[in-house]
């Protein structure tokens, strides 16, 4: 199977720059996978289409404030974009422009604040070491900007926005943006309908917004992203697959960890470590039913990883369709439901 296999035209104008308020009156094309029926709604209507015992799986990753701005000895500026945290003041990096930052090389951003470059990877990235006085997670919530995708040209003037309403674990360097259309009011209006929420965490890395270059998809390596479930966790998704009931997945971050873990029957387990999963067309899905999903790039995993859940040729389609309804895309935009 090719990478442009997965290509679709998309209208500049339908690439969502801010998000819609409030969150969930974002649109939601709903394609029914046993009938074969499409419908547009909005988000809220949500309630009409889970029921009683489904299980709605989110990934309750929380966007680190990752991009910096630091400078060299003699004024350059420097923008550092932090990707993975290695121990207390190591952590791989994105470095722009890569010409200021060789082995060695010593960037200041405040009083409080430097790093120093220890060496560069196969991909290109910085490992760093940072200097600090202070609580480090602090500094950074204080001068760090959210590190919006390369799509997204407009300023964030809300940064909670870049954040799913029940995020907890910091440590994403981009957001699980399915989850964005969520409010508290949904969710708690879902629960008195009985049906249940399990959280699942994936830090998303920026490999997401990486172009697949090989021209065959299966020669593409994915990035790899760390993952965690619990005891508690794992056992609301491996009752509700024992009872037969809907498990429901927020986004390709959730269904990339359920089925990191998955054993052949749908059943997961209490762990934490590294994937680098890639879920492309054809794929058995063990564990998830149903799928909550944003609009993605063409060619990319993401897109992928969708056209696996349905069909290739059926989600070119739904997106053709979207276009034409001029659905909004990407981080911003709406989404589809897939039952």
């Amino acid at each position: 199977m090719q990478t442009k296999d997965f290509y679709y035209e998309l209208p500049e104008e339908l690439i969502a720059q801010t998000p819609v308020e409030p969150r969930d009156s974002s649109r939601m094309l709903v394609y029914n996978r046993a009938t074969d029926e499409v419908e547009h709604r909005v988000f809220r209507d949500l309630t009409d289409y889970l029921r009683e015992g489904d299980l709605v799986v989110v990934n309750d990753t929380k966007v680190l404030p990752a991009r910096l701005y630091f400078y060299t000895e003699h004024g350059g500026k420097v923008e550092i974009l932090l990707l993975k945290r290695l121990n207390l003041t190591d952590w791989e990096v994105l470095v722009k422009p890569g010409k200021k930052a060789r082995e060695g090389v010593k960037l200041f951003a405040s009083e409080e604040l430097s790093l120093e470059i220890l060496s560069r990877t196969d991909e290109g990235n910085r490992i760093v070491r940072f200097y600090f006085n202070g609580v480090f997670e602090d500094i950074i919530s204080r001068i760090g900007e959210m590190p919006l995708p390369p799509y997204i040209h407009e300023k964030l003037k809300d940064k909670d926005r870049y954040q799913t309403v029940y995020c907890k674990v910091e440590g994403s360097a981009a957001a699980p943006t399915a989850g964005l259309h969520f409010t508290p009011e949904l969710i708690e209006k879902l629960k008195k309908k009985g049906v249940e929420f399990a959280e699942v965490l994936l830090h998303v890395g920026l490999g997401t917004f990486r172009p697949v270059k090989a021209e065959d998809v299966t020669k593409h390596v994915m990035h790899t992203e760390f993952y965690a479930i619990n005891a508690a966790n794992a056992e609301k998704i491996n009752r509700a697959k024992r009872e037969g009931r809907r498990v429901i997945a927020v986004g390709t971050t959730s269904v990339r960890t359920l089925e990191t873990v998955a054993d052949e029957n749908g059943f997961v387990r209490e762990c934490s470590g590294e994937t680098n999963i890639f879920i492309y067309p054809p794929y058995k899905f063990r564990c998830v039913d149903a799928l909550i999903t944003n609009f993605h790039l063409p060619e990319s995993t993401l897109v992928m990883l969708v056209a696996a859940f349905a069909s290739r040729e059926k989600i070119l389609e739904l997106y053709d369709l979207a276009v034409r309804e001029k659905y909004r895309f990407f981080s911003f935009g709406d989404c589809m439901l897939i039952l």
